[in-house]
């Protein structure tokens, strides 16, 4: 319930419009809490069921921050050049908060408005993840390899 408390002040504290795709573990766990009419009173806060990949992918894509405590959803903000604010108090993704594309607040509605009030991407992007052609290089090492075999006299 504690946590719970603090998710409902971390949504308060959101100054515009907010989409949650929230989980039927988390919504139960709300109603439980005698959370759930304080959440849904949020102006601009739109609760929504759980939605696939494509859809979760497009909402991050056309987000001006992303909010989550998810690691996941740090990389696939950081892929898409959203501004990530993370609601924990450490990461295994470092690197996005070294460079500056994810901001760790905790739980904290305060921090979190911070965060949201100064939210940027620095202008470059570096490849902490590869930049996009590894299927390329892996299919350049499958013909190498091929081309040297067959070279070789060897199927």
């Amino acid at each position: 319930p504690d946590a719970l408390d603090r998710l409902a002040g971390v949504l308060e504290a959101l100054p515009g419009p907010a989409v949650f795709p929230i989980h039927p573990r988390t919504l139960n766990r709300l109603v439980d809490a005698g959370l759930i009419a304080r959440i849904e009173a949020i102006p601009g806060l739109r609760l929504v069921p759980p939605v696939g990949y494509l859809d979760f992918a497009s909402l991050i894509a056309g987000a001006s921050a992303v909010l989550t405590d998810s690691g996941g959803v740090q990389k696939e903000a950081f892929w898409n050049g959203v501004p990530c604010i993370t609601l924990r108090d450490s990461t295994e993704w470092v690197e996005t908060v070294d460079g500056g594309f994810n901001r760790l607040t905790g739980m904290n509605p305060d921090s979190v408005a911070e965060a949201i009030s100064s939210v940027a991407m620095p202008p470059e992007r570096p490849a902490y993840y590869g930049d996009g052609h590894a299927a390329e290089l892996i299919a350049d090492v499958i013909v190498g390899e091929h081309d040297r075999r067959q070279s070789e006299g060897a199927e």
